[in-house]
């Protein structure tokens, strides 16, 4: 069954490089981001653990946790990630799962449900498709997702703006337009007329469209 954006994000019990965690305990009452790899030494996947690495002060600004996964062993982990701090100069204090048994990759459907085997003899290309972002909110439901191909890096900073969208508009009923970015003008959402408007912006708004009223930033 595939996920959608609002589904339960799947629970699990999976060893990591900072021990055994339950998903749901671990993230608690915050935000979580997990992304996944699709195999230890690969020089893509170096470059994004490293450089999450060296922003997550920005994440736990966030109030969000972050996670990674790869398909090897914690034996291989631990090698990997003195190369990755080697490469991106900061340490890594996020967890990172050990998904030997493609346990995880399958739950959340980076694998069909019936792919047989384990990690070992799996190469890079076989594991492509484990290449995934998950948001995750204190809800424990899913709130983006997103799928990268294995030549592409990822940008960790349109992540935190994405985030830093869903998280204001969690809290107030309006929403963000194309190439938002923190402070910019938002959207009164249509649910919300204008009579209710007038009320929580009583210093007015620029309607573009009846549809269409920009705000300042709440």
């Amino acid at each position: 069954m595939s996920l959608r954006i609002n589904d339960q994000a799947p629970n699990f019990q999976v060893d990591t490089t900072h021990g055994k965690i339950d998903f749901h305990e671990w993230i608690g009452d915050k935000w979580a981001v997990l992304f996944s790899h699709p195999k230890d030494f690969t020089p893509v996947c170096t470059t994004e653990l490293g450089y999450m690495a060296s922003i997550q002060s920005e994440f736990d600004k966030r109030n969000t946790k972050i996670i990674g996964l790869s398909i090897d062993p914690l034996t291989d982990h631990e090698k990997w990630l003195k190369d990755v701090e080697d490469v991106g100069g900061s340490p890594i204090r996020y967890p990172v799962i050990a998904d030997t048994n493609l346990h995880v990759a399958k739950l959340y459907n980076m694998f069909p449900a019936d792919e047989t085997g384990s990690a070992e003899g799996r190469t890079a290309l076989t594991n492509a498709t484990v290449r995934s972002i998950f948001i995750i909110g204190p809800d424990k439901n899913i709130k983006l997702m997103m799928t990268y191909p294995m030549t592409t890096g990822r940008n960790f900073n349109e992540i935190l703006r994405v985030l830093d969208s869903m998280q204001l508009t969690a809290k107030h009923k309006v929403a963000t337009p194309v190439n938002w970015q923190q402070g910019d003008d938002v959207i009164i959402v249509p649910s919300v007329s204008n009579e209710e408007a007038q009320k929580i912006y009583p210093q007015g708004w620029t309607t573009l469209k009846p549809y269409l009223r920009k705000v300042k930033q709440p």
